[in-house]
């Protein structure tokens, strides 16, 4: 059965060639990659249009009407909750949708469930907001500013928020334990991008952490992780 995805002003600008499919709008940024390390280990069948964020794309119109806060990544389920289409922003509201959908990287039991949405959250709220900000102090315009004071802030934060995670994982391989969940989905990026990308192992003192490190090198040997990592790329 053909699928329409016409109401939606989006596919204006980036059409569906496979209509059937989830449309991801996205670009292969920690918080984009989020979702397309997901889909990776899913193995659902998805189609990848890339949203130039560093062209303005999005904020343009075609996304807006999608994702009015004008942030990747976004998606379009055709076969969303009762059989219809459905237009869903925010990684972590990605990532949970997802996992509830499909029934897998989130645990059944419901105080297990519950505490991995709370360590997603933790990524969302804490993870993602302060290591973004050590990128744009240490390594991008903010590096330039006279006032070092803001660089400190957020390393210091940044530290301590390593400093969780850290002593979490002291208790088995991943975030929930014995289980590799969203809660790993959506840090794993983030983590790396903070050591690889925004070059700041050393102004973190990565290495001070070895629960962290083990993690992390367990999460990127993962091959569906190493996929997704490059999806969107430019």
């Amino acid at each position: 059965m053909a699928v329409d995805l016409s109401d939606f002003p989006i596919t204006q600008r980036w059409p569906a060639t496979h209509p059937e499919r989830l449309q991801l709008y996205s670009l292969n940024t920690p918080n984009g990659v989020k979702v397309s390390i997901l889909l990776e280990e899913l193995g659902l069948p998805y189609e990848a249009h890339l949203v130039d964020i560093l062209k303005g794309e999005s904020k343009s119109p075609a996304f807006a009407s999608l994702n009015p806060n004008g942030k990747i990544p976004a998606i379009i389920d055709p076969g969303g909750p009762g059989g219809k289409p459905l237009a869903l922003a925010e990684s972590g509201a990605i990532l949970h949708y997802l996992a509830e959908k499909t029934g897998r990287f989130i645990p059944q039991d419901p105080a297990r469930r519950w505490e991995t949405i709370q360590w997603l959250h933790f990524q969302m709220s804490g993870v993602g907001p302060m290591f973004g900000q050590v990128g744009f102090f240490h390594k991008f315009a903010g590096r330039d500013y006279e006032d070092k004071r803001p660089l400190e802030r957020y390393v210091a934060e940044s530290k301590r928020l390593l400093g969780i995670l850290d002593a979490r994982l002291a208790d088995g391989p991943w975030i929930m334990g014995e289980d590799y969940t969203i809660a790993d989905i959506a840090t794993l990026g983030w983590v790396n991008n903070l050591i690889t990308f925004y070059d700041a192992r050393e102004l973190v003192g990565f290495d001070d952490y070895p629960n962290l490190a083990a993690w992390l090198e367990r999460g990127m040997s993962r091959p569906a992780v190493q996929r997704g990592l490059k999806i969107p790329s430019r």
